[in-house]
């Protein structure tokens, strides 16, 4: 059966996923350190898991496998999932795949490596906009529906 995980902490589309989610009758896990409101939706289940670094995305890789979704922006995170079998989009509807995940992963490493040779870098990236959003459902829903036919 068919679950999505959201990596909940700082997760810009928490409500898109769910509206997927309920469409589709598929049960969602908001996974986060707490900080959130039980949710109403019968089928979206918070799991507040104890503060400590990565406890959140070890919760998530230890279940995710084929036929599910994964939500996240954290890269290694992804890579366990994809391993795992599972399908993995960022906020952005980016899919992260076996083909891709390497490519990932290095370019995660090569900005820690520039972040901490000049500590004034300033980073932050661009900022998330509605046509983010309005990938990441379309990207969702084409998930979803994959990973139903699988599971």
């Amino acid at each position: 059966m068919t679950k999505l995980y959201i990596d909940a902490d700082a997760c810009p589309v928490k409500d898109e996923a769910e509206r997927v989610a309920t469409r589709h009758k598929v049960t969602m896990y908001l996974v986060c350190n707490g900080g959130l409101r039980p949710p109403r939706n019968p089928l979206v289940e918070l799991v507040m898991v104890p503060d400590g670094p990565d406890v959140a995305d070890m919760w998530i890789a230890e279940r995710a496998g084929p036929g599910d979704v994964v939500v996240t922006g954290d890269i290694p995170l992804a890579a366990k999932c994809v391993a795992a079998g599972a399908r993995v989009l960022k906020h952005n509807g980016e899919a992260l795949t076996e083909a891709n995940i390497g490519a990932q992963l290095a370019m995660r490493d090569l900005m820690t490596d520039l972040r901490a040779a000049d500590p004034f870098r300033q980073g932050g990236g661009k900022g998330f906009t509605k046509a983010d959003r309005s990938r990441f459902l379309e990207a969702l829903e084409r998930e979803i529906r994959g990973a139903l036919r699988v599971g």
